[in-house]
């Protein structure tokens, strides 16, 4: 049963994808890890002995701590946490549990290098519409909160990537891109293990307006009109991003949510 100190894996899979995820902190032993290198969605590595020092960045925030089967590790680096201001539980179960329960899982291998601040850097084409604001929104809801995105010119795409670390994406050629029939937000979510059915019909949405075959969903032509309306709006790629991100939000949580719910008017039309 959850105390305040604990949080089961239900109540954080309804957690992950939201922009009120907690930081999802991953402190499985080095062999721990090795034996199973995947992550639930979002989470980040530390060292459990080292929490005195990397606590205080997450200082006035939530924060979830996740060991192998959510025992002396987790439990007592979340209470390290709470020490220093943060407000920390430990996931029940631990890894082990979430991975018993079937939830997701993000294969380590398959994140891009990160930078000096444990961000990954992400390098695709300016002036994005569809595919170019989805794949950044699914990277930062459930793969890594920090990524940093660069919009560049189209010609300097790779170039960037190779002077800058950065993985390219949405552009011929490289690996996270369009493939066959599939957009890139297909691809994202196959080789990061995030099929769920709430991203997969959001996928069919996306794949629909990104590439003009607008019968693949009946929400696709709303996302492509949304899409063009922000494009319009704004100059600023990494300010259409964050609108992006509030769109896609939204999007998500009916996938996931409301796609039985109707509206009509009037509704207290009297009954005949």
């Amino acid at each position: 049963m959850s105390s305040y100190t604990t949080i089961s894996p239900d109540k954080l899979i309804r957690l992950i994808g939201t922009a009120n995820t907690p930081a999802l902190i991953d402190v499985r032993t080095d062999e721990d890890f090795a034996a199973d290198p995947r992550l639930i969605p979002g989470a980040i590595r530390r060292n459990h002995e080292e929490a005195p020092g990397w606590g205080e960045e997450f200082s006035g925030r939530s924060a979830i701590v996740i060991c192998q089967r959510g025992l002396k590790l987790s439990v007592g680096t979340a209470a390290w946490l709470r020490h220093l201001h943060v407000s920390a539980e430990a996931l029940e179960g631990g890894f082990e549990g979430w991975k018993a329960a079937k939830l997701p899982l993000v294969p380590a291998a398959k994140l891009p290098a990160r930078d000096a601040q444990g961000r990954t850097v992400w390098v695709t084409r300016a002036r994005p519409k569809i595919d170019r604001i989805a794949c950044p929104w699914l990277i930062r809801r459930f793969v890594d909160p920090n990524a940093v995105f660069l919009f560049v010119t189209p010609a300097e795409v790779l170039g960037v990537s190779e002077r800058f670390n950065a993985a390219p994406f949405d552009v011929e050629n490289v690996f996270w891109s369009h493939r066959g029939e599939l957009c890139t937000f297909d691809v994202m979510i196959e080789e990061f293990g995030l099929a769920t059915p709430p991203l997969l019909r959001l996928a069919a949405m996306v794949r629909g307006a990104d590439t003009g075959r607008l019968d693949l969903s009946a929400e696709a032509p709303g996302l492509l009109a949304a899409s063009l309306g922000l494009s319009r709006m704004f100059d600023d790629d990494l300010e259409q991003l964050e609108a992006g991100m509030t769109l896609y939000d939204a999007f998500y949580r009916w996938c996931r949510d409301a796609t039985g719910e109707t509206h009509n008017w009037p509704t207290n039309k009297a009954k005949s």
